[in-house]
């Protein structure tokens, strides 16, 4: 029926490729117009063109882009300025009265927080001592330990032991990981008597002992076989089930 419409229509000539498809069987179409095929239907929140792969709005991925988020402009400007100033003490009082004293409590927080991320250690204490005279601060050991484990890996042990007798004044108790921490810092520190007077600071403390800084002590006190020998005996009555590697004592000079 097609062939004889077109032919009484005066068309001029159709390839022999296009005319066999026109004599085809309307049934026999193609597959995306088939009568029978299923109609998928699409979810209300389903987006009807997929565009993800099509574009990128430049915005960072993941939880970088949810880490900046946490810091508001003024928190932002704050921590720019403080780092700008920091080594003229005069320009720096100047700021803290004239921006920082006047943020927020989450905006003061999140200065701190991301002052210890960058390693401004000197400015992460002078923010520190800002918020504990702050009316709505409490003691919050997890602040301490942060700040503590900061100080201890900047090898700042005097500041270390200010931030640890204030805390000690307001009853917060260190965990295993910040006296591991001050331990290893001590001691690389070179001062092994500083590092068990905290390790006796460790045994009186309510919460139970851990391995991690037993383990640092025996290692760090090779060279003082008398302290590492008290330290030796604690490990074994506390943890009988685990081993301690003794080096030769030829590799220190002792007989």
């Amino acid at each position: 029926m097609a062939i004889r419409a077109l032919s009484r229509a005066k068309i001029p000539n159709f390839s022999p490729s296009i005319l066999r498809i026109l004599a085809k069987p309307s049934h026999q179409s193609s597959p995306i117009f088939h009568p029978q095929a299923p109609i998928r239907e699409t979810h209300p929140s389903e987006p009807i063109f997929e565009l993800r792969h099509l574009y990128h709005d430049g915005r960072p991925r993941g939880p970088l882009w949810r880490g900046k988020k946490l810091l508001g402009k003024e928190a932002l400007f704050v921590i720019l300025g403080l780092k700008r100033v920091k080594d003229d003490e005069e320009k720096l009082e100047k700021f803290v009265k004239s921006h920082v004293l006047r943020l927020l409590k989450m905006d003061k927080i999140a200065v701190f927080n991301e002052l210890q991320r960058q390693d401004e250690v000197h400015l992460a204490l002078k923010m520190f001592r800002i918020i504990q005279k702050e009316d709505w601060y409490k003691p919050d050991v997890f602040m301490y330990k942060d700040l503590i484990i900061v100080l201890a890996r900047s090898k700042r042990m005097e500041e270390v032991m200010q931030v640890w007798e204030s805390m000690r004044k307001e009853e917060a108790f260190p965990d295993s990981q910040t006296y591991a921490e001050v331990i290893r810092g001590f001691l690389r520190h070179g001062s092994p008597a500083d590092a068990m007077n905290i390790y006796e600071d460790m045994k009186n403390s309510p919460e139970p002992p851990k391995e991690l800084p037993f383990r640092i002590l025996l290692k760090g006190l090779l060279p003082h076989p008398l302290l590492r020998n008290k330290v030796k005996q604690d490990f074994e009555e506390l943890f009988p089930e685990r081993h301690i590697y003794d080096p030769p004592a030829e590799i220190f000079g002792m007989s």
